[in-house]
């Protein structure tokens, strides 16, 4: 595993999954439909953009099994999510790209914390 210090992991599995608020099953529909079409119907577990997909191993993935391009992709889902998060004014509607972005990181703004 990466040279992470154990808390440190800890810390950065908590806060991945509640950033992530989608479960896999989830994830893995909206991949497949945000994408949908003759491509996507061939080859489904490569729906959606890349960072989805890594999303979507990690949350199938138990903590010991975790690689560094993991806890890397880990990182900067928590991060963009955090980023996207605290922009002002920024209205999120059902059907918004804004919203479909996060979304295809594990993250629906419009469900409650």
């Amino acid at each position: 595993m990466a040279d992470i210090e154990q808390l440190e992991l800890d810390a950065l599995w908590e806060e991945f999954h509640s950033t992530v608020n989608m479960t896999s099953q989830e994830l893995g529909a909206w991949l497949r439909t945000s994408v949908a079409g003759e491509e996507a119907e061939e080859l489904p577990e490569r729906s959606g953009p890349e960072t989805g997909r890594r999303v979507l191993g990690i949350l199938q993935k138990r903590r010991v099994d975790l690689t560094e391009d993991d806890i890397s992709t880990m990182y900067e889902v928590v991060e963009e999510v955090a980023a996207e998060r605290s922009m002002s004014g920024a209205e999120v509607a059902e059907d918004s790209p804004r919203r479909h972005h996060l979304m295809s990181l594990g993250h629906d703004p419009l469900r409650p914390e």
